[in-house]
């Protein structure tokens, strides 16, 4: 398991919030700790994340920082109610904090919008395409199919009981950049087909002749929480990740994927007869490279 010493992404954002609110109660760490009959370290702790709070006690203190009950108090709740229980803590021997938290995210959100501009996001990844993207970061074997085994659990968010919205922005490139022999991407691009397909998953492609693409060229995944404010940005960085919280960077991204949706072709929809596609659409450039392979 990960270290204990390092905070899951769900422990540090219920302490965020858990500090907003007690700041805006105009509380004291001294006097938050006393309705807990505790000091104000363990306040500090569970505030950056460091330790969990029980569900009575958050109860306790969200009535008395006058958190409304409504959304909010329900996320808040839920969130303390989740910790360790989770399928991905299978996979702490081998995969990092951020993973983690990033499949806790998947499986928690109501909505993941993504952006990505030169690989297929890992939801829809199909084994043999995860495990050439696995190998060529030099994984060992072992690792590595732990790896692929880790990846393709994720996708469980989008066909268990309670599926999550899914809307993914791809750039052409992510259909053109060969990973692995002709076989693995054309079952590859047969896996785009056959996952739009599913009712809650939104496929779009942005096209090369759309223009300029510099002002979308990071890979980002927008998780929609219960309530606005428990909703994160994830960013990918070459060496690292970051995972952001803050309304404004929030709003931020959120338009610049409504942009990226704006101007991709329209969404794959496999299920429309061949002479309806009267322009191009997303499902006719993934079928035209799959065509070219």
């Amino acid at each position: 398991m990960p270290p204990r010493s390092v905070p899951s992404e769900r422990q540090r954002r219920l302490g965020a919030e858990l500090r907003k609110l007690r700041n805006r109660a105009g509380l004291s760490g001294d006097q938050a700790g006393a309705l807990l009959d505790a000091d104000r370290t363990r306040i500090s702790n569970i505030e950056a994340g460091r330790i969990d709070v029980s569900r009575n006690r958050l109860y306790l203190l969200l009535r008395e920082y006058g958190c409304p009950a409504g959304p909010l108090f329900d996320g808040l709740m839920e969130m303390a109610q989740e910790r360790g229980k989770g399928w991905w803590d299978e996979y702490g021997d081998v995969m990092g904090r951020d993973a983690l938290d990033l499949a806790e995210l998947e499986s928690r959100s109501t909505c993941v919008r993504v952006h990505e501009p030169l690989f297929i996001p890992g939801m829809l990844q199909t084994e043999d395409y995860a495990r050439e993207v696995i190998s060529a970061v030099g994984r060992d074997t072992e690792r590595r199919e732990r790896y692929v085994q880790f990846r393709m659990d994720r996708q469980r968010a989008l066909t268990g009981e309670r599926p999550t919205t899914y809307h993914a922005v791809l750039y052409e490139a992510a259909l053109r950049v060969q990973v692995g022999n002709v076989a693995v991407m054309r079952k590859q691009l047969l896996r785009l087909i056959e996952v739009a397909r599913l009712p809650d998953v939104t496929l779009q492609i942005f096209p090369f002749e759309q223009g300029p693409y510099s002002a979308f060229g990071r890979p980002f995944l927008l998780f929609q929480g219960s309530t606005p404010e428990l909703s994160t940005v994830y960013v990918e960085h070459p060496q690292s990740a970051s995972f952001l919280g803050d309304g404004g960077q929030v709003d931020e991204y959120g338009r610049m994927f409504e942009r990226l949706a704006e101007l991709a072709l329209p969404p794959v929809d496999p299920e429309s007869a061949p002479e309806s596609h009267e322009g191009r659409d997303s499902l006719g450039l993934i079928q035209h490279m799959m065509y070219n392979l």
